[in-house]
């Protein structure tokens, strides 16, 4: 769990510039925009939705872009976009699920099998590398809602399967078929989370060497940086000096 709470630290890094920030407004309203067209517009009623509308908040993505992003969908407007996930091994043999939304599939795979090859891996078939994950929901809060104990109450009666907390806050986990239930209990004790989404979560980490390590993070860069890619997921874990000297 530790390495799994590591490896989110480098999915994570901040000190995003202005170009950046526009790519990932960019990200979240697509996902927005989705999420209303696929269920009801209310985000009360669908749970991607409230997903999605608070990592948009979390990124400080402006109140006016949000309802623009679910006018769209009411309004049928903007592209049809395909989801697409994809499976692969990068540098050390590492397992990595790559979920995009995407309006051009050839495009978009053509891509992601390209930054996979210059890092050294290969991208699978569907289904490759996703046994070494569990599909789950996760719930995250800051540290300051309330301390440990308190959490692992209120989640343990939510209906949880399992809680993790530290120095970063709180991380609650639930089954896929629960989660939803799990996520409105907690939000009613403690508030609105950072974080409410399905993730992939690894089994288990491997822990790599530097010069491994490195060329993940330049894959992991790459693949998040691209316009298709919403979220990336990996089962590796690097020593705190390379994070550091990555910027992590």
């Amino acid at each position: 769990m530790a390495g799994h709470s590591q490896f989110k630290n480098i999915m994570h890094r901040k000190g995003r510039q202005d170009a950046q920030k526009s790519k990932l407004f960019g990200k979240l309203a697509r996902e927005i925009t989705v999420a209303a067209k696929l269920g009801t517009p209310d985000p009360n009623m669908n749970p991607r939705l409230r997903a999605a509308i608070i990592a948009a908040r979390q990124e400080n993505m402006p109140k006016d872009n949000i309802e623009r992003a679910v006018k769209k969908a009411l309004g049928n407007e903007g592209e049809n976009y395909d989801e697409i996930r994809y499976e692969g091994y990068g540098p050390g043999g590492v397992a990595v699920i790559v979920e995009a939304l995407t309006d051009n599939r050839n495009r978009a795979a053509s891509d992601i099998r390209s930054f996979f090859t210059k890092s050294g891996g290969n991208l699978g078939e569907t289904g490759s590398v996703s046994f070494m994950f569990d599909r789950t929901g996760i719930i995250e809060y800051d540290r300051s809602v309330a301390d440990d104990d308190a959490v692992l109450d209120a989640a343990i009666e939510a209906g949880a399967d399992d809680v993790v907390s530290g120095e970063g806050g709180h991380e609650i986990y639930a089954s896929t078929e629960g989660y939803r239930d799990v996520a409105k209990a907690l939000e009613a004790k403690f508030g609105e989370p950072r974080k409410a989404a399905l993730i992939w979560k690894p089994q288990n980490t491997v822990a790599v060497d530097d010069e491994t390590g490195e060329k993940l993070i330049k894959l992991m860069d790459l693949l998040n940086e691209h316009d298709d890619v919403q979220h990336v997921y990996a089962n590796f874990e690097v020593s705190d000096a390379l994070m550091a000297k990555m910027g992590g």
